[in-house]
This record gives structure tokens, sequence and C-alpha cells, in this order.
């Protein structure tokens, strides 16, 4: 029996970098920001930045006008500086943990390599570094290095332990999924509820990447499937493997929301006898 490809089973096992071990060893598909989106979201925050140094030294130079020498204005100048782009980004990201202007617009959140939410002190290392690699290098450093990793870490996120994690994700959709017509006779009889929840998985997966494979790939993919699906299913309909999956798949989520719509009504039924007082009980 042919084996199933990666994309299928990548429920059933860790599949690399993009996935988090948490403490209870349940492994989260998180999705690291791209090199290009950190470029943007940093282009933003040092616009940003950048636009705050010059309002903060009009304003210094505003207020020390009487008094400004060259001295004076040059360490004014280096005090707005540090200020602006060093200061400010980082309690920009303790305050919001992990976000910035540019951060919020792509949609990416600063995040420590065990997917917890930084601190001071990652926020200092990430801000520190970033004079070096973002402002007196115009990015080259940080573009580099982002490009040597997986993750596309620039040098102060592998020195803080963080990452940008993509929080904007497409929302869900409905299932379009509809019980073929031949076999509306076949779902009438039909026993499915023995079927495994990892192989069901397995085939909603399949039915949801099936246009997206080659003909031979889909073929060779619905029949061992089918195959795997058949001892849990009762009786077998006489139709094409992939349309067996697609029965079997919409005959399941359809009882089983039933069955959740049917708890559902007994458990507001019930409603009123469990938090309800006994009879002539005063309500204090």
């Amino acid at each position: 029996m042919a084996k199933p490809p990666e994309s299928v089973v990548h429920d059933e096992r860790v599949s690399g970098d993009d996935e988090l071990i948490t403490g209870e060893a349940v492994a989260l598909d998180v999705r690291p920001a791209g090199i290009i989106l950190r470029g943007a979201g940093t282009l933003i925050d040092w616009a940003a930045y950048l636009l705050l140094y010059l309002l903060i030294m009009l304003l210094l130079f505003w207020l020390f006008a009487d008094v400004i020498d060259d001295a004076l204005s040059k360490a004014l100048s280096v005090a707005g500086l540090v200020f602006a782009i060093l200061i400010v980004p980082m309690l920009v990201e303790t305050a919001t943990g992990g976000r910035s202007l540019g951060k919020t617009v792509i949609g990416a959140r600063i995040v420590r390599d065990d997917g917890g939410a930084i601190g001071l002190r990652h926020a200092f290392i990430r801000a520190l570094l970033g004079v070096l690699e973002i402002f007196m290098t115009f990015g080259g450093i940080a573009a580099t290095t982002g490009l040597l990793n997986s993750k596309s870490k620039r040098l102060g996120d592998l020195l803080a332990g963080t990452y940008s994690q993509h929080e904007r994700v497409p929302r869900a959709t409905a299932p379009a999924h509809r019980l073929p017509p031949e076999l509306t006779l076949w779902s009438q009889t039909a026993d499915v509820a023995k079927l495994p929840d990892r192989l069901a998985r397995r085939v909603a997966q399949f039915l949801r990447q099936s246009a997206a494979l080659t003909p031979f790939a889909r073929e060779k993919l619905s029949t061992s499937l089918a195959a795997e699906v058949a001892p849990f299913v009762s009786p077998l309909p006489s139709v094409p493997p992939e349309t067996f999956l697609l029965g079997v798949q919409v005959l399941r989520r359809d009882r089983e929301f039933a069955a959740l719509r049917l708890e559902q009504a007994q458990q507001e039924r019930l409603a009123p006898v469990l938090t309800g007082l006994p009879h002539d009980f005063p309500n204090r």
C-alpha cells in the first residue's frame, strides 16, 4: 500500500522548524514572518523613529535657542538620536509585548523562541543590535542574517533568543463539500462511526488539497486512502475512490454536527433544573 505524502500526514508528526513544542509536548504550527514582510515593517519603523528624532531636535533647538552653541548642539543631537533609535524602540516593544508601528501594519509580533512574550532584556538587546545592523548599515546586516536562517532572524534576534511571528492568518471559511448525489441512498444506512480521528483528518486534508495535486498523484493517493478507510465503513459503495472519500467525510461531518446540536439542545433544556433552586428554598 502506498504511503501518503508528507502534506497529508502533517498532523501526525513534527515536520520542521516552524512547529513549536509546548510544555505539554503539543506541536503548534506557527508562521515566522518572512524577510520581505520584516523589511517592510522595518522601513515603517525606521521612518517613524527618524521622524521622531527630527521632532525632538526641533523641540530642543527651540527650547535652547538662546544658549545653544556648537558643543551643546552636538550633545543634543547625540542624545536625541540615542533616545529615538535605542530607547524608544526598546520601550515600545516592551510595553506592547513585541509590537511596533511597522509590526502592527504587517501583522507580526516579536516573541521568544519558546513562543512567550518578550521582556525588557530581549527588547534592549534587539534595539542595541538594531542600531548597528539596521540604522548604521541601512539594513544590510539584518537582511543578510535573515536570509541565512529559516525564521528570518536578524542578528539581534539570534542574540536575544527571539523571532518575528506572523499572526495575521486567513479567515476560516465554511466547508464547501457536499454529499455526491450518487451516494444519497447509501448515506441513509452507512456506518462511518468507527473511522479513527487521525485517518479522518488525513482524508479531510486530502480533499482540501486535491485540486492542487497532479492527476496521477491525486488518483494514487485517493486509492491508498480509500483502502485504509474501507475497513471502517459499512456497506461499501461502488463509486470511485475520491467520491467514496468525499461521501465518508461529508457524512461523518454532518452526523457529528447533528450530534453536537442535539447535545446542546439537551443542555439548554436542563439548564433551568441545574441552575434553579429547590422548591421554597430562599434566594439569598
